[in-house]
């Protein structure tokens, strides 16, 4: 069965058919009321593809991101999903890896879908070379671009993200202020979350006018296991450390097994903040102390905002959310700060 049968059936034009299932009003009720009964008696159900054209809509967002198995992802993806169902739309996921060439690719083909709207999530979308970006700025030319946890100034791009310089300097400060000077940065990727969290880093250091040795940002990409050795690694090379900030929560697993095998009493002797607030945080001993970057608010910001978009409603171009700090059993400072007013 299918919109020509169904017009047969009711002895009226496929174009009448057509308005009964867009809800156009101008068909007689009575003439809707003999289509409607028609469909429900053969169980019919519109091509999505089909109506999307006489629409001018699919009700379809895409969203692309690296790794769906990646903690931060999967968590993302899932409240992205969940608040466009909310607002009446489904979604198609591709995940690119981190590739430029197949995230440039797999955009091309989403927007082939005839896609209303694009979600990049992730801030390694967004390159720190800008031509790499042009391909973002190309599928902004012909549907809204939404951008979560990372920024890109461009007509028709709109971001949501936290402020993770920011959050990542009022960290480092806490530790500074209290005599600390034994940090060390272990972040992953050179994406602009990665970027935004180094530069916070820093400028801790450089407002306090104390000087940084380069062996204390470590920019590295592996497993839990991986982030343990590679500490280890560090630390025989002559560089001694008493407190890892981590650029997210696997990381600061990995952190913490590098104090077991050092044999060193966290948080007595070893300071860890981890990144994201995931579930990783509460399946170690002791529970991870971690910046909490508001990702479920971030993402209903970011579908509220595209949604206003497509209702042709006016959206802010950039949305930044501040973190929290969230103390558990590896560190020891962050309350006696919470209690004097800070962070």
């Amino acid at each position: 069965m299918n919109i020509y049968d169904i017009s047969k059936k009711a002895g009226v034009s496929i174009a009448t058919v057509s308005r009964v299932m867009n809800g156009n009003a101008s068909v007689s009720e009575k003439t809707r009321q003999k289509i409607l009964a028609i469909i429900a008696e053969t169980d019919y159900t519109p091509n999505v593809f089909a109506r999307g054209l006489g629409l001018n809509t699919m009700k379809t967002i895409g969203l692309l991101c690296a790794d769906s198995s990646d903690q931060f992802f999967s968590r993302a993806v899932y409240y992205l999903e969940r608040a466009l169902r909310a607002s009446h739309y489904d979604a198609i996921l591709s995940c690119t890896g981190m590739e430029l060439e197949t995230r440039a690719e797999y955009l091309k083909r989403l927007l082939a879908k005839k896609v209303d709207a694009v979600i990049l999530v992730g801030s390694s979308f967004i390159e720190p070379v800008a031509s790499h970006n042009q391909y973002i700025l190309d599928a902004a030319a012909e549907v809204p671009v939404i951008i979560l946890n990372g920024y890109l100034k461009a007509p028709n791009v709109y971001c949501a993200l936290c402020d993770d310089g920011d959050i990542v300097s009022q960290v480092t400060s806490v530790y500074l202020d209290h005599g600390k000077r034994d940090l060390l940065l272990l972040y992953r990727s050179d994406s602009y979350s990665g970027r935004c969290k180094l530069a916070g880093f820093k400028n801790a250091f450089a407002k306090r006018g104390l000087p940084l040795d380069p062996r204390r940002t470590v920019l590295f990409n592996g497993t839990i296991a991986q982030a343990r050795d590679k500490l280890l690694a560090v630390a025989e090379q002559g560089l001694f450390f008493d407190t890892v900030i981590a650029g997210d929560d696997e990381l600061a697993i990995g952190a913490l097994k590098y104090a077991k095998a050092r044999h060193l009493a966290v948080p007595e002797q070893f300071s860890i903040m981890g990144y994201n607030n995931s579930q990783l945080g509460v399946c170690c001993e002791p529970e991870l102390s971690t910046i909490d970057n508001q990702l479920s608010f971030c993402c209903s910001n970011a579908v509220a905002a595209l949604m206003s978009v497509l209702n042709g409603k006016p959206a802010p171009a950039k949305t930044m959310l501040s973190a929290n700090v969230i103390q558990r059993g590896t560190t020891t400072l962050f309350d006696t700060v919470r209690e004097s007013g800070g962070l």
